[in-house]
């Protein structure tokens, strides 16, 4: 395909590492996934890092371990605001654990929740708050960090989508009391399957570790605070005290990601080169509403929503993309309250749901790459200004 919607990052690099691991002979979790987490905490300025299988894992492991804090657990029933806009694992760990979802509407510009419906949003049932950086661009994290502050709510990030923006110099994923990422092969770095989650609180770090692996002690370090070790080493070593998961990653994957971490800054920089762009030749262009950037974008990709007072015909924008050999698709998951899923949730909206329904009938997404994408993204232009006269 002449446009791709992601790409494959992986050199010489990556190919060694995952022989390194193969002549090794360890293929689950080891000293590679250690050494990412090391250094993953060390990039983002956070106290620790614990590595999954998957974003989706991540999501799990840190909403579970909210359940089972020694102090102020989250309890089944409790209420969590969220964006109506995001990825169906944003929302799913937190059904799955009993919670009561407040959907809040987004904003038609930056995709992200809209903030100024936080206090409408609140009632005396309210917890905690899950903000999701869409696509790249940083949600209003200080302001959401500051309202979670203010109420004494838990603050969730949801980080798949953005690793490596920032705002007002801080990476997103770093303002939560957890912050969750993805490594799957479309996003800004891969390795192949995997994630992480981000914390500085010590008790939500050992939670996720056990969590992560059966509800075992194993991979608690002498001095955790969740157990109190006993004399018998034989069931000692066998000691289950969380109901767990098996949410390990392999070590293929941590030997991958030491090699993909080294590159993101410069495969940031290249995104944001296209970013660059594609924003000069369709900012101000009353047709489309692309993305307001909130900080620094770390763009995942570039969203178009088709201005639906001009009545445009989006099947047939789609049918001329998909013609010049274009992917696109649509953007995240749209708005989730459009999903059959939702008839298995205990939920409610705030207000009415507007920018996200618009989001859901009028946008799409095309592909951005940690590499040059002028021809592409000319193309895209040429084709979108040819259809939309």
């Amino acid at each position: 395909m002449f446009y791709e919607l992601a790409a494959n990052t992986f050199g010489d690099e990556e190919l060694k590492a995952i022989q390194r691991v193969v002549d090794g002979g360890r293929f689950t979790m080891g000293e590679h996934v250690k050494e990412l987490e090391k250094r993953f905490a060390a990039y983002m300025g956070v106290s620790h890092a614990v590595m999954v299988n998957s974003g989706s894992s991540a999501n799990l492991a840190a909403v579970a371990a909210f359940f089972y804090k020694k102090d102020r657990p989250l309890q089944r029933g409790d209420e969590v605001i969220v964006p109506a806009i995001s990825w169906s694992t944003t929302y799913h760990p937190l059904q799955q654990y009993g919670l009561k979802l407040r959907f809040v509407d987004v904003e038609l510009d930056s995709l992200n929740m809209d903030v100024s419906k936080l206090e409408e949003a609140l009632t005396p049932r309210t917890r905690m708050i899950v903000a999701v950086s869409i696509l790249g661009n940083p949600a209003a994290l200080d302001v959401m960090r500051a309202f979670a502050d203010r109420h004494g709510l838990y603050f969730f990030e949801d980080n798949c989508e953005s690793m490596d923006a920032e705002l007002a110099g801080r990476k997103a994923g770093t303002f939560g009391d957890v912050g969750t990422f993805s490594f799957f092969f479309s996003h800004h770095i891969s390795t192949m399957e995997g994630g992480m989650v981000l914390t500085d609180d010590l008790e939500l770090a050992h939670l996720m570790r056990s969590i992560r692996a059966h509800g075992w002690t194993r991979d608690l370090p002498e001095g955790s605070p969740l157990f109190e070790p006993r004399d018998d080493d034989f069931f000692e070593a066998y000691r289950f005290i969380l109901p767990g998961y098996n949410l390990r990653p392999l070590e293929m994957s941590g030997a991958i990601g030491l090699e993909q971490l080294k590159k993101l800054p410069g495969f940031t920089a290249a995104r944001r080169e296209n970013l660059k762009l594609f924003t000069q030749m369709f900012a101000g262009d009353e047709r489309f509403i692309i993305q307001r950037e909130n900080g620094k974008s770390s763009s995942f990709c570039f969203t178009i929503i088709l201005n639906p007072t001009l009545n445009p015909d989006r099947k047939r924008i789609l049918a001329a993309l998909k013609e010049a050999d274009i992917g696109y698709r649509i953007i995240t998951g749209g708005n989730f309250l459009r999903h059959d899923v939702i008839k298995h949730y205990d939920f409610d909206t705030v207000g009415e749901i507007v920018n996200a329904n618009i989001a859901h009938d009028y946008g799409f997404f095309v592909g951005n790459q940690p590499f040059d994408l002028t021809p592409q993204i000319d193309r895209l232009h040429a084709v979108l200004n040819e259809t939309c006269r």
